[in-house]
């Protein structure tokens, strides 16, 4: 498959996902010791205003984390999703980070969904997604283009594990998108 190229810069992925966790060592546990990722930079911020930790999340690509001692609380429905998809309301408010998406081969994925129950980890049931006006399949189907499954970490941060199952081609970019008032920008209409 020929994917689009960036014809301004040559983006080599992403470099990191800076999050604010409640607490540094139950972050450690989570991400280092339950789901596997390599911590692969500790740093202490100075002047005693907190901590920033990197881990690998696979392609050289890292999800990081800063604790600061005086952070606000959460707010769950505001900077994130107070539910899991299927389970209630999954919106977040504008400029938020609603979850990550980490991305999963297709042939790992169900044993994957496994390791993550066995792990007491309260995951979603898996999500088939295809092009059906459900936008669901309980079957893995020819229109099904991403399995998902969703769990929260010890912060309510929302993760999902993601695996292509289908290549894109420019018939999968036909919505135009909509702008702050609900309209959609028909000027911006995919060309075809």
């Amino acid at each position: 498959m020929t994917r689009p190229q960036n014809k301004e810069f040559e983006f080599l992925g992403v470099n990191h996902l800076a999050l604010v966790c409640k607490d540094m060592a139950k972050t450690v546990e989570f991400y280092r010791d339950i789901l596997g990722m390599p911590l692969i930079k500790t740093i202490d911020l100075p002047g005693g205003k907190g901590q920033h930790f990197f881990f690998d999340v696979g392609n050289g690509d890292c999800i990081a984390f800063f604790w600061f001692p005086d952070a606000p609380t959460a707010a769950p429905g505001v900077a994130a999703p107070e539910n899991l998809p299927t389970r209630g309301n999954i919106r977040s408010a504008h400029g938020s980070m609603n979850h990550i998406a980490i991305n999963v081969a297709a042939d790992k994925f169900d044993e994957y969904y496994d390791k993550l129950k066995a792990k007491g980890i309260d995951v979603t049931d898996i999500f088939n997604h295809d092009n059906s006006d459900t936008q669901m399949s309980k079957d893995i189907t020819k229109d099904v283009f991403v399995r998902s499954v969703y769990f929260f970490d010890p912060d309510g941060i929302c993760l999902e594990l993601a695996a292509w199952t289908a290549e894109f081609d420019e018939s999968d970019v036909r919505h135009a998108p909509v702008r702050a008032d609900g309209k959609p920008a028909e000027d911006m209409l995919p060309v075809s």
